[in-house]
């Protein structure tokens, strides 16, 4: 799990991109915002994973901290990495269409308090600057990646509608990506400010109860583990 900073329009926060890594291979999960590939490259050389040993993104979806610093990436080391994403994604993430969160009603919880030129300036901005990466392949549910001693989609669509989170095998730990959030270590359902679709949300939630998960890391939030089977259970309304 790595952490970036970023001064976001709430205050500062913490993103928890994935890096998974078998001394050969390295694939990072989520890239993000606009101008962090530095970061990453920090974290990944300081848990001792060199950045050229990287061969694959994995994007659990379109929003932009998670596909941010991918031009970026692509630029510099582009012809060996393949970008993996849900084909609804796809359009997005190469640009084809704008981000589906880049607008004013989208955005009104994180520019809650701005004045309104202000916030005028800020979706303006962002719409006239949307990263565009490209995705090599796409992904589809139950499909195992052969990285890593094998990480496996599982299609949790709500925050996005090709919303996904990965399974690592030989670990059993989850990457939710925003489909859920970590609180203190505790595992909270999702962020309905930022989740169009609840309903679908809450249900992809059940999907994790198909396998053995001892940890998870949540994007916004970072790692919980402990008794995680009853954390989701509880999320999903089981007693």
């Amino acid at each position: 799990m790595l952490e970036l900073q970023i001064d976001g329009f709430g205050g500062p926060q913490t993103l928890h991109p994935t890096l998974v890594w078998d001394g050969q291979d390295a694939v990072l999960i989520d890239t993000g915002t606009p101008g962090q590939w530095g970061q990453i490259r920090n974290e990944m050389e300081r848990h001792g994973v060199p950045a050229e040993q990287l061969r694959a993104i994995l994007l659990t979806h379109q929003d932009i901290d998670h596909i941010g610093s991918l031009p970026e990436i692509l630029e510099e080391a582009g012809f060996r990495i393949n970008v993996y994403a849900h084909p609804l994604e796809k359009p997005y993430i190469e640009g084809e269409l704008p981000l589906m969160k880049a607008t004013m009603e989208h955005m009104a919880w994180q520019l809650e308090g701005l004045p309104e030129g202000e916030r005028t300036q800020i979706v303006s901005f962002l719409i006239a600057n949307l990263p565009k990466g490209r995705v090599d392949h796409t992904l589809e549910d139950g499909q195992v990646l052969p990285y890593c001693g094998g990480i496996e989609v599982i299609y949790t669509p709500g925050h996005t509608p090709g919303h996904l989170s990965l399974y690592l095998h030989r670990s059993q730990t989850l990457v939710a990506g925003d489909a859920m959030l970590s609180v203190n270590g505790k595992l909270m359902g999702p962020h309905r400010p930022s989740t169009p679709d609840m309903d679908a949300a809450v249900r992809s939630l059940q999907r994790y109860l198909n396998y053995e998960i001892e940890n998870v890391i949540c994007y916004h939030g970072g790692f919980a583990r402990g008794a995680i089977r009853a954390q989701l259970e509880a999320l999903v309304g089981i007693d």
